[in-house]
């Protein structure tokens, strides 16, 4: 199967259970949120390995940040995510090893505030309001991202000519960035300008956000694959590479979407 076909089956098949997900709430997104991170978290270590991440270390700090988010809000997610630190520090007095300790450690604790505390914004979007609003946000930020990807991807291919950054993505033009952030922005507004979550300005100010803060995401993994020489962090989702090539774009886009929320709530 092409990578063009195993890019659409993937997406029909794998986004309405996400969004099933999402739209139960309660520990199935928990479990939905720790079952990416560990996959994501697997896959930046596995490219990483020349810099020694401590897994074990990465892995708990990841769990325990989206368990904080879950149960206590985001003073708990910071706390279960600072456990990194020390746990990597032991971790690496222990190994054998000869990576340096700050290359180590920091490599690991980058993926865990990367990948942890961007998905545990996703479960603090849901609990944002005890009423639907909270449903209403994320699912909201969810499309406006994945459909900003989608047609970013697509005009980029149909009509790109300028490329966007050509030493960390070739791939991305100006032409699909533009396309992209349009989108990001008509979602929330279509989504939210007739509920009383928030009007209409305030929409088109939260879709301004996810249109630059997605694809800074996406260019932020890209520069880390090529620092690493990779071209994809896993082939898990066909087309689509890994999940954390699936979800670079969220994890900037989730947190500066909820605190975006909030200032303007």
């Amino acid at each position: 199967m092409s990578s063009f076909w195993s890019r659409i089956v993937v997406a029909v098949v794998g986004l309405p259970v996400v969004l099933y997900l999402v739209w139960l709430g309660n520990w199935w997104l928990f479990a939905l949120t720790a079952v990416a991170a560990m996959l994501a978290l697997h896959e930046l270590f596995g490219i990483a390995r020349p810099l020694r991440p401590l897994v074990l270390a990465g892995y708990t700090g990841a769990v325990l940040a989206l368990l904080g988010a879950w149960l206590g809000g985001e003073d708990w997610m910071v706390a279960g995510f600072l456990t990194t630190f020390a746990l990597a520090f032991v971790l690496k007095g222990v190994s054998q090893t000869r990576q340096s300790l700050t290359v180590a450690v920091g490599a690991t604790v980058l993926g865990t505030g990367w990948i942890g505390l961007g998905l545990a914004h996703i479960i603090l979007l849901r609990a944002i309001s005890p009423t639907d609003d909270g449903r209403l946000a994320v699912f909201t930020v969810l499309l406006a991202v994945f459909a900003s990807d989608t047609v970013a991807y697509f005009a980029g291919l149909l009509v790109g000519r300028h490329r966007l950054a050509p030493t960390i993505s070739p791939g991305k033009t100006w032409e699909g960035l533009i396309a992209g952030m349009v989108i990001a922005i008509l979602v929330p507004f279509f989504a939210l300008y007739r509920s009383d979550f928030l009007d209409v300005w305030r929409s088109l100010v939260l879709g301004g956000v996810i249109a630059v803060m997605a694809p800074l995401g996406d260019l932020f993994e890209s520069a880390i694959k090529r620092d690493l020489q990779v071209k994809d962090t896993g082939r898990l989702l066909g087309g689509h590479g890994g999940v954390l090539d699936r979800i670079d774009s969220l994890l900037f886009a989730a947190i500066a979407a909820y605190y975006t929320i909030l200032a303007l709530s």
